[in-house]
């Protein structure tokens, strides 16, 4: 493919072991191109597969010129996968999908046109009728339930791997960690809030097996509390931290110094003194939420000098390209 050619449709598919589907992805994918008259270049990222993937993805480039590939010297999952897939691509529209061939690439035509037409930004896919064991179904629904109610984006199927982008959102966007579950939610924090959904094919796994296990959900629920916190105090922890302690801090100076106001009180107006300062429990929680105020004011500092000076967290290792 001519580098001279506007590419309208980038593909990018995050793989791990999927050696068996590829051959059959890509010539359907090279089908929905020819079919649609489209420009398009396919991205395919090997996230240290230890089967034969590589040598399949190289057979496949001297078939196809508009294949790129990248090949990471180890695992470092699917969210660095994307992220280097979206440094690589330069169509107007930019579509993600699965290796496994559950999801169809004849969405293809129609999650562009919605990008290009109907100016969303981002695209999700719905998977209204899933081919998945109830073991991942349901905690799936909950799972998309609490990321509706804690993002205010109305997805039924956040985590759904086939979406379409405008380019400029996967250039602006950083995925990290195991955040791809929520890239809707990180596009919305940096202004791309027109975001929309498709009922699309859920096609029942043809090769292998799942390599997700049950433990994603916990992960998943705890990735949610952290993008929920870092949307709202990613720029400025000490509002956060700095609120609370001031708070816990104040709680406690003024208990404190309410006991000793009451024992000097009773002391210039001799009354009896029941107990000590130091013998009531006021006075240890009052000295305990002075002590909590003070190392969560710190936390909120540090943080925020971090915030200053974060490194580079998408620093991954390659071991083969093809462009």
């Amino acid at each position: 493919m001519s580098t001279d050619h506007k590419i309208d449709v980038s593909i990018v598919v995050p793989l791990l072991n999927e050696s068996e589907s590829l051959p059959e992805l890509i010539d359907w994918i090279a089908r929905v191109f020819k079919q649609e008259n489209l420009v398009g270049e396919v991205c395919l990222i090997d996230d240290g597969s230890t089967d034969n993937s590589w040598e399949i993805i190289c057979q496949l480039k001297e078939k196809y010129s508009w294949i790129k590939a990248i090949r990471f010297l180890r695992n470092y999952g699917k969210s660095a996968a994307l992220q280097m897939g979206f440094q690589e691509v330069s169509g107007e529209v930019v579509i993600t999908m699965d290796a496994d061939l559950q999801d169809s690439p004849d969405e293809i035509p129609e999650l562009r046109r919605m990008i290009l037409e109907e100016d969303f930004d981002i695209v999700s896919g719905w998977k209204e009728k899933r081919y998945d064991p109830i073991t991942k179904t349901i905690p799936t629904k909950i799972y998309n339930a609490a990321t509706r109610a804690l993002s205010g984006i109305k997805l039924h199927d956040m985590n759904c791997g086939l979406k379409a982008y405008k380019l400029d959102v996967v250039k602006v966007i950083e995925v990290y960690g195991e955040m791809h579950r929520y890239i809707p939610v990180i596009a919305k924090w940096h202004g791309f809030g027109k975001i929309g959904e498709k009922p699309v094919i859920h096609q029942a796994r043809k090769y292998g097996s799942t390599k997700f296990g049950l433990e994603r959900f916990v992960n998943g629920f705890l990735d949610l509390m952290s993008i929920t916190f870092v949307s709202r105090f990613k720029k400025a922890p000490m509002h956060f931290f700095g609120t609370l302690g001031s708070l816990s801090f104040l709680t406690g100076t003024i208990s404190a110094l309410w006991l000793l106001i009451e024992k000097v009180y009773l002391s210039i107006n001799g009354l009896p003194i029941d107990r000590e300062v130091t013998e009531k429990p006021l006075f240890y929680l009052a000295l305990t939420a002075v002590i909590i105020g003070t190392q969560m004011f710190m936390t909120g500092f540090i943080a925020e000098m971090v915030s200053l000076n974060q490194p580079d967290r998408n620093d991954y290792h390659i071991k083969s390209r093809i462009e």
